[in-house]
């Protein structure tokens, strides 16, 4: 997919080839990434260590797989809960690890790459390109979570349990609340032609922005940090964007496997680590048109495979056991499907208050109010760091663009 900003940065229909855009898309500069720190499972400094440019491709790559399956097996046995805000911050330090190993094993390329090589490399890149705008579209719809908060504050405050006594003008404060609320939530991924979504587009029109950095002179973001993807239009599909993201990822016959020197079951391996990652976090977060469609068609002879695939089974089980008009309108994560499992028995405890309460359902809506506000203390402490790795992994892709048409623009040391 070419997306509008793809051009400002130049592509490989603007005069230049295919084959030379490509050339050095990978970098062996190694960020910093520090993998989840759990006891069981978590990769060694030695195996770490070892994937370096110099060894063997082959070597290099058995290395990789072999790091891809600790990494998931590190996931698999997390203690956080499936679909738990710590458990996507897991999620996404796995894509991230992996990411950094991933280029220490693929070095800048001296001589260019093989037409074999290149073909791997633009396949890589064109997938790549289809991750920014869900980068894009999970920021969404984390500012859409921020947009209830009003709500629930005045949620909060009206039915505040420190009050003596709770009559009938905080209820209908309460109540208009929590109506607004619901509405918020119906806004974040409902029909886009219908009220409620169009409400939800427009009250993100302001925020037409991607994870660039703002200009310190309030103009347009340095060319390098400027969103490759935009924002998203309103037909645009978080669930189609997967499966386009997915189409055609196969695992590499074994010509291509040698005429790659083993590049292409590491970038099969990444792209399917990418797609995995963006996934669980379309199935959690509120997207717009957010699906879980997509197939993982993965032979079970990798290393990753098993957990990968034992993770996506957990997740789709979830899926099941959840309320389906819950969980279709705001997501699977587990702090939003508490909250609103909540926010449900407090209106229907609010339609139906008789004055004065008596004393047990008095009692019900206070526990029903400190609940709402733990969860969404919660909820509110997570959103920014997972934003922050949402971003992270956003950048990394447009670093990886930028470097490769920087390094297409000078011409190649044959020292």
């Amino acid at each position: 997919m070419r997306t509008p900003a793809a051009a400002t940065q130049g592509s490989s229909s603007s005069g230049s080839s295919p084959s030379g855009t490509v050339r050095n898309l990978f970098f062996s500069s190694r960020p910093q990434v520090h993998p989840m720190n759990h006891s069981h499972g978590s990769p060694s400094k030695e195996v770490a260590g070892s994937s370096q440019p110099g060894q063997g491709q082959g070597q290099g790559v058995e290395i990789f797989l072999r790091r891809v399956g600790e990494y998931f097996q590190t996931l698999v046995e997390t203690p956080n809960d499936l679909l738990s805000l710590a458990w996507l911050q897991d999620v996404l330090a796995t894509a991230l690890g992996c990411e950094s190993e991933f280029k220490v094993l693929v070095p800048r390329p001296k001589p260019p790459l093989s037409k074999a090589e290149e073909k791997i490399a633009a396949d890589f890149f064109e997938r790549s390109v289809k991750a920014l705008d869900l980068c894009n579209a999970i920021r969404d719809g984390i500012d859409q979570v921020r947009l209830w908060q009003k709500h629930v504050e005045i949620v909060l405050c009206a039915l505040d349990g420190r009050q003596r006594s709770l009559g009938e003008p905080q209820f209908r404060r309460a109540r208009k609340a929590l109506g607004d609320l619901a509405l918020a939530m119906a806004a974040a991924v409902d029909d886009k032609d219908s009220p409620a979504g169009a409400a939800g587009l427009l009250l993100l029109a302001s925020r037409n922005r991607s994870f660039g950095r703002p200009s310190q002179r309030g103009g347009d973001a340095p060319s390098h940090f400027r969103s490759l993807s935009w924002s998203v239009s309103r037909s645009w599909s978080a669930g189609r964007q997967l499966q386009a993201m997915g189409s055609n990822l196969v695992a590499p016959k074994s010509t291509e496997v040698a005429a790659s020197n083993g590049l292409a079951t590491a970038a099969y391996t990444m792209n399917n680590v990418t797609l995995f990652a963006l996934w669980a976090l379309v199935a959690a977060i509120p997207c717009q048109d957010r699906g879980l469609q997509t197939h993982f068609s993965v032979p079970r002879n990798f290393v990753w495979a098993a957990p990968l695939l034992s993770i996506h089974d957990k997740v789709m089980e979830e899926s099941r056991k959840r309320d389906r008009r819950s969980s279709s309108s705001v997501g699977l994560l587990k702090e939003i499907h508490q909250i609103s499992i909540c926010v449900r028995h407090l209106s229907d405890l609010a339609d139906t208050a008789k004055f004065p309460l008596a004393e047990q359902q008095d009692q019900e809506v206070r526990k029903l109010v400190l609940e709402i506000m733990n969860l969404w203390a919660i909820l509110k402490d997570g959103l920014d760091p997972l934003e922050k790795q949402v971003r992270e992994v956003f950048h990394r892709i447009v670093r990886t663009r930028t470097e490769a048409f920087d390094s297409f623009s000078r011409p190649i040391s044959h020292d």
